[in-house]
């Protein structure tokens, strides 16, 4: 395989979001072999089952966006302890109407920041659920969760601190290995 196409999930939809910022950040430290494509989750409406028959046009997006991904990784704020709504909405959009879903087998990885010391742990849990729940081959090791503080990221968007990018780069290798595993 030439190119692993992974499509970036963020779960936060503040325009200035420090999980927006940990993407692109990722996406600057990505292997030649990737290539991310972010997906919008911002306008999909609220899942009802009773769209399922007809969905609409951001829910279709969505599933195509996804069917055409090697992968996904999912970056996701912590919210009150737990996942944000916006995310477990396209969750549920994509694993609609039942047996029809477009999550199954897709290679997951997941990463969180956060301004707390706690990062995102109990969001990572909670998503890490669900993704089972949705036959998500989910990378499990190393973890990567963030307490973002000034510094963090440079003006430019890139890890300020080679450390930080070095367990990016590193987590980055083991997340392409993973696809390419379930893809064989």
């Amino acid at each position: 395989m030439s190119e692993v196409k992974v499509a970036m999930i963020v779960g936060s939809l503040r325009r200035e979001s420090i999980n927006r910022r940990l993407a692109h950040a990722i996406a600057t430290l990505a292997p030649r072999q990737m290539s991310f494509r972010s997906i919008e989750i911002g306008d999909l409406p609220l899942y009802n089952q009773d769209d399922d028959p007809d969905p609409a046009a951001e829910v279709l997006r969505l599933k195509q966006q996804i069917a055409a991904a090697h992968g996904v990784i999912f970056v996701t704020p912590e919210y009150n302890r737990g996942l944000p709504g916006v995310l477990k909405n396209a969750l549920d959009h994509g694993s609609r109407p039942y047996g029809r879903g477009v999550w199954a087998g897709k290679p997951a990885g997941i990463m969180g920041a956060s301004t707390s010391h706690t990062g995102t742990a109990a969001a990572q849990q909670q998503l890490r659920a669900i993704l089972g729940s949705l036959d998500m081959p989910t990378l499990g090791q190393p973890e990567l969760l963030f307490h973002v503080q000034d510094g963090t990221f440079d003006r430019h968007g890139h890890f300020a601190d080679s450390v930080v990018g070095g367990r990016v780069s590193t987590w980055l290798e083991r997340y392409l290995s993973w696809v390419k595993l379930h893809l064989s």
